[in-house]
């Protein structure tokens, strides 16, 4: 009976762990639908790259950008052949956040890297498509701009990464105890 418990335990959460894992994809897709169609309204039906800007709120405008690199303009394309390269370099990486993924069994690493591989997807369609990752969102405090301009997408990545750093440097998983870890208290 005992090892019956075990297997049905060993069960439920390998269960639970695909459950987390098809969240993550469900967060993906979700974040990569929602970028799409707000990068949609702000260059079709706000004509956002004509008009340039749209003032809001006193903290946060409508600013047309078009990003040709990576994160804080690393990584520029300025040829066709570095957009491809760039796209193929992404795209690479999200690959690798999507097996991490599917390896992953802790709930929040799993939502946190769907975040990133949601986003990850919605600048990859955006440089293929347009050669440029479309970027609108402006948050200042006057002229102090604590962000450059970004995107859902962005903002997603971002969050993604600050959960996983959170977690690997703030919370601790108990495992069990080895031999090692008793003799390591002991002395």
């Amino acid at each position: 009976t005992m090892a019956l418990c075990r297997m049905e335990l060993e069960m439920t959460n390998s269960d639970q762990i695909t459950k987390y894992r098809r969240t993550g994809l469900i967060i993906a897709f979700l974040i990569f639908i929602l970028d799409q169609l707000s990068k949609f309204l702000v260059m079709k039906p706000l004509q956002l790259p004509a008009r340039g800007q749209i003032e809001l709120l006193p903290f946060f405008n409508l600013t047309w950008a078009e990003n040709y690199g990576v994160s804080m303009g690393f990584l520029t394309a300025s040829t066709e052949f570095q957009r491809w390269a760039l796209v193929a370099l992404t795209g690479l990486i999200g690959v690798a956040v999507f097996v991490w993924m599917n390896r992953e069994k802790a709930k929040w690493d799993i939502v946190a890297l769907g975040m990133i591989l949601g986003g990850a997807m919605g600048n990859i369609v955006d440089r293929a498509r347009l050669g440029y990752v479309a970027d609108f969102a402006d948050l200042h405090i006057g002229d102090f701009r604590p962000f450059l301009i970004f995107n859902l997408a962005d903002a997603c990545i971002s969050i993604g990464v600050v959960i996983l750093l959170a977690r690997a440097l703030l919370i601790r998983e108990k495992g069990p105890e080895t031999k090692d870890d008793v003799q390591l208290d002991e002395s």
